[in-house]
């Protein structure tokens, strides 16, 4: 799906073909053939669009000729989208820049294009083609902290079953959260490193305007904090793993001493009537109480063994 987009006034408008100071994006449903013509017809380099749909292409920038493109990875929330997966994981953007108009391209549907095509930021302009870059990375940056404090609200939520149940299935709620934190951690860096590449070699040619310098300078810092809490909430993720399987462990070595405990107890009256089974004589067997007898002194030492066993607090 192609769409191609041109701000007027405060309205977002769509067009019938490309023009000066417009953006196009491209979503999923598409063909390698359909790539091909758009990449013939817009003249741009065929490797641009394909490489934005790769999900393990790493956050990096090129350029061909007058064609600058970037790719950064974003955040997106895993509705079903992959199977056996974590609760979210990211995917690339590509950002292919022209002198005329700028194109957008991704494998999903994500948050951050969404934004921009639902006009949410009245202020943005795809004719400004620099400040769109910079508001696609700020707009980025805010989805990946949005995303990460959900992490850490489900964490609380799945932390408090596991308390109760500690089934295999909540367990695994929780690595799957630890598995999301991996794919932010990994592409928050990786996002990191590539703005301040980008800032230092002035590749989006902003070197002379202080705002927009100062801008992609609070997109890093905020980069920067929101890696930082990625790998806080990794480390107490991880650290509530160790906990929780210590936490089985130990309920594990509970269980089994109760269990233990009670064929213990139950052993001695077994024990006492083997005794009494066997075709020899034993003290009162030939006693007409002996049968009474026998059941007192079970239930006396059982008595006294679970007495013991409820001081040691095995039971």
């Amino acid at each position: 799906m192609i769409q191609i987009l041109k701000k007027e006034g405060r309205k977002l408008i769509e067009l019938q073909a490309v023009e000066q100071g417009c953006w196009v994006n491209i979503y999923p449903p598409f063909t390698n053939e359909s790539l091909e013509k758009l990449a013939k017809e817009y003249d741009i380099p065929y490797d641009f669009l394909i490489d934005s749909l790769d999900r393990d292409e790493v956050s990096r920038y090129d350029y061909d000729d007058d064609v600058d493109w970037i790719v950064i990875n974003t955040p997106i929330y895993n509705d079903s989208i992959i199977e056996d997966e974590s609760f979210f994981f990211t995917v690339p953007i590509g950002i292919i820049s022209k002198k005329e108009y700028i194109i957008t391209i991704s494998p999903y549907k994500n948050r951050v294009i969404d934004h921009y095509l639902e006009n949410r930021t009245k202020s943005f302009n795809p004719a400004n083609q620099g400040n769109f870059i910079l508001d696609i990375f700020d707009r980025n940056v805010y989805y990946f902290l949005y995303y990460l404090r959900e992490i850490n609200r489900q964490r609380n939520v799945f932390e408090k079953e596991i308390y109760i149940s500690s089934k295999s299935s909540d367990l695994k709620k929780v690595l799957n959260l630890q598995k999301s934190l991996v794919y932010f951690v990994t592409n928050l860096r990786s996002n990191g490193l590539l703005m301040t590449k980008i800032k230092r070699i002035d590749f989006l040619k902003i070197k002379h305007d202080e705002d927009m310098s100062d801008f992609l300078e609070d997109v890093i810092v905020d980069n920067s904090q929101a890696s930082e809490m990625a790998n806080i909430y990794t480390n107490i993720i991880n650290g509530t793993m160790e906990a929780f399987a210590s936490i089985i462990s130990n309920n594990l070595n509970v269980v089994m001493q109760r269990l233990t405990a009670v064929t213990i107890v139950l052993m001695i009256p077994t024990l006492i009537a083997s005794f009494y089974g066997m075709n020899v004589d034993l003290p009162f067997s030939h006693s007409p109480n002996s049968f009474i007898f026998i059941i007192i002194m079970a239930i006396v030492m059982s008595a006294t063994v679970t007495y013991f066993f409820l001081q040691k607090k095995w039971f």
